[in-house]
């Protein structure tokens, strides 16, 4: 009998305790998108250090966004930091996962760098790995 006045109290509790209404999807980090907003115009004003400094903040809060990672590549490529662009858009794949386009820049990202270094086999190499992913 106890046993059968537990059960019917735990379930008028479940009825009794519903939500208004269902909770709402997980949003954009607010302050991420500011500072990719900032990052973006000021490299496209030439402030590059600014921008990098933006991104650089961005990444300490959200460490495995591939974005922030491929936009950083941008700027160290836009300073002519060729090897460290190389390697931002590999960190940014790293955290791609199954994201193809954003894979595809960054090799083509890669590629720009190795261009630059004057390795046109390893840029070369690069765009055709772009071009797998491409597809």
């Amino acid at each position: 009998m106890r046993l059968l006045l537990l059960l019917v109290a735990l379930l008028a509790g479940c009825a009794a305790v519903q939500p208004s209404a269902p909770p709402a999807p997980p949003q954009e980090n607010v302050a991420i998108a500011g500072l990719m907003d900032t990052a973006r115009a000021d490299a496209a004003a030439g402030r590059l250090a600014s921008a990098a400094a933006s991104l650089e903040r961005a990444l300490r809060i959200e460490p495995r966004n591939p974005r922030l990672w491929q936009e950083l590549a941008r700027v160290r490529l836009a300073q002519g930091e060729y090897a460290q662009a190389e390697g931002l858009a590999a960190r940014s794949n790293s955290w791609a996962g199954s994201d193809g386009a954003l894979r595809a820049e960054n090799w083509r990202l890669i590629a720009q760098s190795r261009e630059a270094r004057g390795d046109a086999d390893g840029a070369r190499a690069a765009l055709d790995t772009a071009e797998r992913y491409g597809r």
